[in-house]
């Protein structure tokens, strides 16, 4: 493997200063998340201050449920509460264009399919895919779904695209073959008291949180395979783990808990759906399932709602927001992938381990906070109050597997920015550049990033 490439020299008279402001500002080479001077990144983000942050026009659209950049960072989307898109220059801070009534509801979820082609879904049951090339109409709307779609992913490999809603489905969209009239699709998955799906960077599972408290998991997920009822494989059905358990592991063993899976609707998962294979030396076929009870600081005994999911974009870890039953606590949590077989074959995995957590303020109580990873996973940008609150898994910025505790710790806070006037309900790191956006719940959009 070649070493990494070493950035550009300074300009002459510009100096390392003058060199990162260039970048900051998009007048250089793109930020490469894959290289070490990420970490000069990280200084940067630390050293934002609240009012560094500039207001988007975004006049009354009501609350702003989503932010998305496009991957070359050149755009920024915010999905409103009041049917509309718009879009944003992120470096100017100017308007580019309003997709008035781009949905008949709330626009929940925007994803980018590449530099030009993007997604948005609805409370109005539909996916439309846009062109930015052409925004005067859609590029086709996709029917299938039949209550709110809350989110929506793809695989660049195979050019799926994927969403999910409160119906509980999960739909696969050919968009190798779409027309005007929408694209071929297929019911993928169906689970009860669904709120967030996920793919990893490399798709090779599939997340999905559920509102019962339930975290789900498809491995060596094959998206071409349609799953009906009873033809996954059940890994187990089970809390994670925290290191302090893994070190005191003894006698009380692994907690069943029920599926939360449309298979019965009073029962736990059944044994006859176990599939030997995967007990078999740890192996588990394509698209088997894993169900778990994540746990919470101070959820032992009281259920909670997994309401936000994220994925860290080197594929180590979730990020989940969660808020107990009785909406008193909110807790924001790391998770690391374990993999692997386990130590003894004949026992049943356990994927995920609690490595991190903050509790959070717990303001606006009823509203889904969706919250971040930094393009290079070493920061959490997490909503906050009236503002947010920049995570790091030490105070200084380590990547996770360089400061792994050998029991949950917890998150450190490298900088709070409170710019708003009303509850922050998502935020989003810019994928090439020193930036950060925020939207709060009276609509404002906020963009954080260093003056000089």
């Amino acid at each position: 493997m070649e070493p990494p490439a070493a950035p550009p020299r300074p300009a002459p008279g510009g100096g390392l200063f003058g060199w990162l402001r260039g970048r900051c500002l998009g007048r250089s080479a793109a930020v490469d998340p894959a290289r070490d001077t990420f970490r000069a990144m990280t200084g940067l983000y630390g050293s934002i201050q609240p009012a560094d942050s500039v207001y988007l026009s975004t006049r009354t659209h009501g609350a702003v449920f989503n932010l998305e950049y496009s991957p070359d960072g050149s755009v920024l989307t915010v999905a409103c509460e009041q049917t509309e898109v718009l879009l944003f220059d992120p470096i100017s801070s100017k308007h580019i264009k309003t997709l008035s009534e781009a949905h008949e509801d709330c626009v929940n979820n925007i994803r980018f399919l590449d530099n030009r082609l993007f997604a948005t879904c609805s409370d109005d049951t539909t996916i439309a895919l846009w062109d930015l090339r052409k925004l005067n109409t859609k590029v086709c709307t996709l029917h299938g779904h039949t209550s709110w779609v809350k989110n929506i992913e793809y695989d660049t490999n195979t050019r799926l695209l994927v969403t999910s809603g409160f119906d509980g489905n999960v739909i696969i969209w050919d968009t190798n073959r779409c027309t005007e009239d929408g694209c071929p699709h297929k019911k993928f998955f169906h689970t009860r008291f669904l709120m967030r799906m996920r793919l990893t960077p490399d798709c090779s599972k599939m997340l999905i949180s559920t509102s019962s408290g339930y975290l789900l998991i498809l491995h060596d997920l094959d998206l071409n395979k349609s799953l009906e009822v009873g033809s996954y494989p059940i890994l187990r059905a089970r809390r994670t783990t925290s290191s302090s358990d893994i070190t005191s592991s003894g006698s009380s063993g692994p907690r069943a808990v029920g599926s939360p899976c449309h298979q019965n609707d009073s029962g736990p998962v059944s044994e006859k759906h176990m599939s030997r294979s995967s007990q078999r030396e740890g192996g588990s076929p394509r698209n088997s399932l894993e169900v778990l009870t994540p746990e919470v600081p101070g959820e032992r005994d009281r259920g909670n709602c997994i309401t936000s999911l994220q994925l860290h974009p080197k594929g180590w870890a979730t990020l989940l927001r969660c808020s107990s039953n009785t909406d008193d606590q909110e807790w924001t949590c790391v998770y690391e992938f374990q993999e692997g077989a386990p130590v003894r074959p004949v026992s049943p995995r356990c994927s995920l381990r609690l490595t991190h957590c903050i509790e959070e303020a717990n303001v606006g109580r009823g509203y889904i906070k969706e919250l971040c990873f930094s393009p290079d996973g070493r920061m959490i940008s997490s909503p906050h109050g009236f503002g947010i609150r920049l995570l790091g898994f030490d105070a200084h910025c380590s990547e996770l597997v360089d400061c792994l505790p050998k029991e949950a710790s917890p998150l450190k806070e490298i900088r709070s920015l409170y710019s708003h006037s009303d509850v922050v309900l998502t935020t989003k790191f810019s994928p090439t550049h020193c930036q950060i956006a925020s939207g709060c719940l009276s609509g404002r959009v906020s963009l954080y990033q260093p003056k000089f």
